[in-house]
């Protein structure tokens, strides 16, 4: 009996993109102190992308009709942390942290109530989470990679909160000084004072603290450093792994005709036009995308031919949606032959590019349909596969959208071996369709040559 495929042995490796782990920092403070303009300074001084800040007001719980009248006549107590949804937002940053998307509520001061819309976080490398409580639940402790205490003076912070409740919230101003004397000032003692002693940092002058922003943004970038460090020495990990295992069942390389090689060999020649390389390769697009559809799911149907010799037929319709998401800016180059294949393919988009400061890729932008989870097929569209690294961010950002594993399916027309078992170790249950797979290479000729790069 043939001894079992040496891939099919392995275990599933493990890979978390460079998103999973997220950095979360806990900015508290008294109403007013100041926390958002710390926030934004903290972040103009980072100097990075994928920096979000969160306000703990979009976890204040839903009013019930009496507690709505009484908030209206400022009698409701918006400043105990019983007004927040702890819950919703621990499972919310337990999301962020895993590299998972989380769906955050839009709360309403004017409805005093969650909207039925959400706003969603997904892929921060660091978060922000900014709120008079933000320190305060152990849960949310366990959970942040730095506490900050925001502290200003209270007629400083009395100041800041009527401009902020007049101007932006459409309260009245004895309405406001009501509500501070009634219940903002005695919860600051009992509840926000007591978070300074669980804080890493304390701030006081807010934004014109500039040490201690440079101290923060300094510690922020020694962490970001360490994680990319430890990504890229994972990758080499995989790659190392993968080396010299032989290719997946689930990887199926165009073959067949003598016409497809007589085609490549135009592709790889020097004096082919570059008419008559679009031309060509637009003709590989649409037979890469065809089988990569060729397993998707089918009903049976019987239609009826016209007349006059009407008749029925026994055929198959697709059972669900075929969508694809192509991988800027090469992924586009593939998209002739999916419109010759799928004429009305709903097609998302994906930016991913290697850092020059690290060398790892980076996630930029994404966007998808929103029912991407429910479709039949998901193709992903990228013209070659280098180091895999961006083919696993890729994989990962559908996973984490919920599309099924088995459903994906990697659409290139060349791989180097290595990228291609890397990516196939970590998702053994994914599909790729490839024209041609080679040793490793790095330069990206195919799509420099359809551009007319």
């Amino acid at each position: 009996m043939a001894a079992p495929n040496a891939l099919q042995r392995m275990e599933r490796s493990h890979y978390s993109p460079p998103w999973a782990n997220t950095s979360i920092i806990g900015v508290a403070g008294s109403s007013g102190s100041g926390k958002t303009s710390l926030a934004l300074a903290i972040i103009k001084q980072m100097s990075l992308p994928w920096v979000v800040i969160l306000s703990m007001d979009s976890f204040y719980r839903p009013l019930t009709p009496d507690q709505i009248a009484a908030a209206n006549r400022n009698e409701y107590d918006f400043d105990s942390p019983d007004a927040i949804d702890f819950d919703v937002l621990v499972e919310r940053l337990k999301d962020i942290k895993e590299g998972k998307k989380a769906e955050i509520p839009v709360y309403s001061f004017e409805k005093h109530s969650r909207l039925d819309k959400t706003t969603t976080i997904y892929s921060p490398h660091v978060l922000i989470l900014e709120g008079i409580f933000a320190l305060h639940d152990p849960r949310v402790l366990d959970l942040l990679d730095l506490r900050i205490f925001c502290e200003a003076d209270g007629d400083l912070c009395l100041s800041r909160r009527l401009v902020r409740d007049i101007k932006e919230r459409g309260r009245d101003i004895e309405g406001c000084i009501k509500q501070w004397f009634a219940f903002v000032k005695p919860n600051f003692h009992k509840f926000v004072e007591p978070q300074r002693n669980v804080a890493d940092i304390i701030v006081p002058r807010g934004i014109e603290n500039k040490v201690a922003i440079d101290m923060v943004a300094d510690r922020i970038h020694k962490t970001l450093d360490m994680k990319s460090a430890e990504h890229q020495s994972e990758l080499k990990r995989l790659g190392k792994e993968a080396k010299d295992l032989p290719l997946s069942p689930n990887v199926a390389v165009l073959d067949g005709p003598s016409q497809i090689t007589g085609i490549n060999t135009l592709l790889s020649g020097p004096e082919t036009t570059r008419e008559d390389f679009v031309f060509y390769f637009d003709r590989l697009a649409a037979l890469l995308v065809e089988r990569a559809t060729e397993n998707a799911d089918f009903d049976a149907v019987t239609v009826e031919t016209p007349p006059p010799r009407s008749h029925s037929y026994n055929g198959l319709r697709m059972s669900g949606e075929v969508s694809a998401v192509v991988i800027l800016r090469g992924g586009s180059i593939l998209e002739t032959g999916l419109r010759r294949v799928i004429p009305d393919c709903r097609t998302g988009r994906m930016l991913i590019q290697t850092s020059p400061r690290t060398g790892e890729p980076e996630l930029h932008y994404f966007k998808m349909a929103g029912d991407v989870s429910t479709h039949n097929k998901v193709l992903l569209l990228d013209p070659q596969m280098s180091s895999g690294g961006a083919a696993l961010m890729a994989v990962r950002v559908l996973l984490d959208h919920g599309v099924e594993e088995s459903r994906i399916v990697f659409v290139t027309y060349i791989a180097g071996k290595r990228g291609l078992n890397r990516l196939m170790t970590v998702f053994p249950d994914i599909h790729v369709v490839a024209c041609r797979i080679v040793d490793d290479y790095e330069e990206r000729w195919v799509e420099n040559r359809y551009m007319g790069c």
